[in-house]
């Protein structure tokens, strides 16, 4: 089982690290052809300003192209481009990080959604296939349909059936105590998933910090306080936070969708152990 969570974990991981590299090379190739649409903008302007016959009626004209081009611009750069675009000016440093606690979080969360959907069943039909056989008194086969059948519904009432010469005490002693360790699997790497989920905005705000830095030691240097010296400073400082947050808000989606999925499993192992001790006691009963 822990060789199996590592190996799925460790899939994903490429799986999600493949997917960020190919969105990064195919945002490469919208440089080229965003920076031909800005030389064509700034090439209009010039030549509109420095026209003296019909100089406002060309200023007007390359007024009204300029949003036209810009347009163009972001059309052909595309989200995955605006994206990488972005992910520079917030400095490759700091946003690395947020996007490394993007993939790995990401990648907790694909384990724990095939780990848990393995070990969903119809516990209903289970249960009263098994309560048929022990009724029965085939309890030999109910132990084959507990081992044939995946997941921790099976695997509690298997111990059940284990110990079902003993006393109901005791059955019931051992089905809880089998019911925690299989909690306790079904939860398995959630705390690292709440690790990155705190550890995204908190490098966000890391960035906004350093950020401020920047803007100050800027200022110092020009020895004013401009706004492009100013904006520099905190675009880093808010595009940092930004992904941060978002990255937070993603794994804390997928984190309560794990936290369902268990809960719903829990409340079968509930169930259907309580059914099985009730079997258990009928059968004992009739003997």
């Amino acid at each position: 089982m822990k060789h199996a969570f590592y190996k799925t974990l460790m899939l994903a991981v490429l799986l999600l690290f493949s997917i960020w590299m190919a969105v990064a090379q195919t945002g490469a190739s919208g440089n080229d052809s965003t920076a031909s649409v800005d030389k064509r903008t700034a090439t209009t302007e010039t030549s509109a300003g420095k026209d003296s016959a019909g100089s406002e009626t060309l200023l007007t004209q390359a007024a009204t192209d300029a949003p036209l081009a810009d347009g163009e611009a972001e059309e052909e750069m595309g989200w995955h481009q605006s994206l990488k675009t972005k992910f520079i000016e917030g400095n490759a440093g700091f946003m690395s990080l947020v996007a490394l606690a993007l993939v790995l979080g990401l990648a907790f969360c694909i384990e724990r959604i095939i780990y848990l959907s393995l070990s969903e069943i119809n516990a209903k039909r289970f249960m009263a296939d098994l309560d048929r056989k022990i009724e029965a008194g085939d309890i030999e086969a109910a132990k084959d349909l507990c081992r044939d059948t995946r997941g921790p519904v099976a695997s509690i009432c298997y111990q059940g059936l284990l110990r079902i010469n003993e006393r109901i005490d005791n059955i019931e002693r051992s089905v809880i105590s089998y019911g925690s360790v299989q909690a306790a699997n079904l939860e398995k790497g959630c705390s690292w998933i709440t690790l990155f989920i705190a550890m995204a905005p908190s490098l966000g705000f890391l960035g906004t910090v350093i950020g401020m830095v920047m803007a100050f030691d800027q200022i110092e240097q020009a020895g004013d306080i401009s706004a492009p010296v100013v904006a520099s400073g905190m675009k880093v400082a808010l595009i940092t936070t930004i992904f941060g947050i978002i990255v937070a808000l993603i794994l804390q989606i997928f984190y309560n969708y794990i936290l369902s999925k268990i809960e719903h499993l829990v409340a079968q192992m509930e169930e259907s152990s309580i059914s099985l001790l009730d079997s258990i006691m009928r059968h004992q009963s009739s003997k």
